[in-house]
């Protein structure tokens, strides 16, 4: 360091420079080459530099996001097109300083919707073995290249885990703690977006950051802020509220900001990074925030323009990706790399549709005009949700949307259409949603909040615990169940939403199965909560968990009505069979025990499938009466950790209330999950698919 810090007087003595245990660090060493293709910058000493050209970058994320989008994943361009510069930059530094790079440095990236550009970034170099070939399987289920930066499946290219946005920052603030009381001679740098910048957790990391660093406590730190004025859902001062009062205030709070209005052009991307490195190094006690202006999207015109920078791939036709490729790089041509992946990537459609012409010619004409089974009806299970909230409200019931950057995948957004003036953007800050639903909620009107599973738990819990202890109820739309966010990966996979939730006083968990089941539920619990208000009483707050892929639009049988807390029986192939066993599932799971029920009969077992769609309260009196009929067996199955789960809270309340049976519990053991193009290739893999079902049962005997 240019400037030594002065002893700590809170450091005793004693503990300065106390190491931490040591343990092999599995991230690679320094590439071996420079990046395959690059570009020049100048360095501040007036050298040259060759840094991984940021057009490649882009046009890398372009094929690997098309790769990801033929096998049925959803892939990111917007985030990593807007900081392909700046993460050119940064790595280009700290590659280029003499020794182990991560000697000198830590790397870590909050903006984990980033990271296949990092990826790609990583291959462009040769990077921890990374090639072309690598990023072709991003985001499938045999690859590591995951949907975000996941260091137990690729510990040599990612040193902290990302994707809950905001949730790395206060990793990295604890990376350059540790490294100072341990002496070791390390900058960290951290990068993030403006819509992370949202979250209370980033808050609270950029106010303690300067103060530890102003105490001594704290290594060279810089912060690199990608502003573009964009979320998920749209440009962020016009859905939410204006970053740039707030980007203006880290000044006062302590950090030394690096301003660059320029964040896509490289010269001056590479000159403020390497400032920003500079200056944090010369002075610690004041970390620095490069707060550079970015374009998402940049590259494409049509995705700079788009509400969301382009924040999906926008592209679902192989046929539109030469255009696409070719707008990345000004209309120059491509490298045979990138022209031979490019023609992969056609020649692989083309052969798809000649394939499915040729099957078409094989159908004999007579059996095709023959009149075929419907296919089951389906739709987007949240549909449901915004049909019963603009029913309530047209009703006059006071119903408010709250949400955070969501409500496009989520389902809520045909409310929100409907009656802006009942909706509030609070932007990516799911904590900060929940207890402005509280409040709300504590004046009388009905509060809708909505995110991802995994963030609501995981970022929602104190506050769903502090609203119902203030009774203050909400209802929750928390979507991506499980494996359901199968692309994404572990970071935003929840398995432990029951279990974290469950044990929640005044709290009711529901997990609709079908799209008219979530109009229902929905419907039910609005009016309950407007009924118990007026009766004097506080509602319970409920959190509705669905997945995101098509589901049923109805599983209903003929005849039967939906009640609350009653376990439907939406299968039953018991008739005439000798041995029979109760499967006792909810949400997602449920159309995969009807399957294992139809497998299971066509082995002459049958069965009763339940939707238990309330799983911390189920239904006790329907599934003794069912595991009764079917001998005392039962298989319970879900989207979740075994622990804690479903089935652990049916069997716990079924074995209290002296019920006699044998039972097998199927979730997810004790892992975390991974990216993979379908959830069914993860279900499959855990065995809570529709044969691991039937498996389970016939183990049962």
């Amino acid at each position: 360091m240019a400037v030594e810090l002065a002893a700590a007087a809170s450091i005793k003595p004693e503990d300065r420079h106390r190491k931490g245990l040591a343990y092999p660090n599995p991230l690679a060493g320094n590439p071996q080459k420079g990046p395959a293709w690059a570009a020049a910058v100048t360095r501040a000493d007036g050298s040259t530099l060759q840094v991984a050209d940021p057009v490649a970058t882009r046009t890398m994320v372009s094929l690997m996001d098309m790769n990801a989008v033929i096998g049925g994943a959803a892939c990111h361009f917007g985030g990593p097109a807007a900081l392909a510069e700046l993460m050119s930059s940064i790595h280009g530094v700290m590659f280029a300083r003499p020794g182990v790079w991560h000697q000198h440095f830590n790397f870590v990236n909050d903006a984990g919707h980033t990271e296949n550009g990092v990826y790609a970034l990583k291959a462009n170099y040769g990077f921890a073995g990374l090639t072309v070939q690598d990023l072709k399987a991003f985001r499938s289920i045999r690859s590591k290249l995951t949907g975000h930066g996941e260091s137990h499946l690729f510990p040599e290219g990612v040193m902290v885990s990302n994707g809950p946005l905001g949730s790395s920052i206060p990793v990295a603030q604890g990376l350059a703690l540790a490294d100072r009381l341990a002496d070791n001679r390390r900058t960290t740098i951290c990068v993030i977006s403006d819509g992370a910048m949202m979250e209370g957790e980033a808050k609270e990391s950029v106010a303690a950051i300067p103060g530890f660093a102003a105490k001594g406590l704290c290594n060279p730190f810089v912060l690199v802020v990608s502003d573009n004025n964009t979320k998920l859902s749209g440009r962020i001062d016009a859905d939410a509220f204006s970053m740039h009062p707030y980007f203006s205030s880290l000044a006062a709070q302590g950090w030394n900001v690096i301003r660059c209005e320029k964040g896509n052009d490289l010269q001056a991307a590479f000159t403020a990074v390497e400032s920003a490195i500079a200056a944090a190094e010369a002075d610690p006690t004041r970390p620095v925030a490069l707060w550079a202006t970015t374009v998402k999207g940049f590259g494409v015109a049509a995705t700079m323009k788009s509400a969301s920078g382009g924040h999906g791939f926008p592209l679902t036709k192989a046929a539109d990706l030469r255009p696409f490729v070719a707008e990345v790089n000004s209309g120059k041509p491509f490298n045979d790399v990138f022209e031979n992946w490019l023609k992969e990537i056609e020649d692989q459609a083309k052969a798809q549709v000649a394939k499915d012409a040729e099957k078409a010619k094989t159908i004999d004409p007579q059996t095709k005009a023959s009149p075929a089974p419907a296919p089951v009806k389906k739709d987007k299970i949240q549909a449901g949700f915004p049909k019963a909230m603009i029913a309530a409200a047209d009703q006059g019931l006071p119903v408010v949307s709250i949400s955070a950057d969501l409500q496009g995948s989520t389902g809520v957004a045909p409310f929100r259409a409907k009656f802006p003036q009942l909706s509030y953007e609070v932007g990516v800050a799911e904590s900060n949603m929940v207890s402005t639903a509280a409040g709300f909620s504590k004046l009388g009107y009905i509060p809708v909040v909505d995110t991802f599973a995994q963030f609501g738990v995981t970022k929602g819990l104190l506050p769903i615990c502090m609203a119902n202890l203030s009774q203050s109820a909400v209802i929750g739309v928390f979507s991506h169940t499980g494996f359901q966010d199968a692309a994404d990966g572990a970071s935003h996979q929840a398995l432990q939403y029951l279990a974290m939730t469950g044990a929640i006083p005044h709290l009711q968990q529901y997990c609709p199965a079908s799209a008219e089941e979530a109009e229902w539920a929905m419907a039910f619990a609005i009016q309950r909560f407007a009924d118990e208000r007026k009766s004097g009483k506080h509602p319970d707050t409920v959190l509705l968990f669905v997945g995101r892929e098509n589901f049923p639009v109805s599983l209903k049988a003929e005849g039967a009505s939906y009640a609350w807390g009653s376990a439907m029986i939406v299968a039953d192939t018991t008739k005439d069979k000798k041995s029979s066993v109760a499967i006792s599932a909810n949400g997602s799971m449920v159309v995969h025990a009807i399957k294992a029920a139809d497998a299971l009969a066509k082995d002459g077992i049958g069965a009763l499938v339940l939707n238990n769609a309330t799983p911390n309260r189920p239904d006790l009196k329907g599934h003794q009466a069912a595991i009764a009929r079917c001998g005392g067996k039962l298989v319970s199955v879900e989207d979740h950790q075994a622990i804690g789960g479903a089935g652990a809270m049916l069997v716990s309340a079924l074995v209290a209330a002296d019920t006699q049976m044998k039972a097998k519990v199927l979730g997810v053991h004790g892992e975390f999950g991974q990216s993979a193009y379908l959830a069914e290739e993860l279900y499959k893999k855990h065995g809570i698919d529709a044969g691991g079902i039937a498996a389970a049962a016939k183990a049962l005997g």
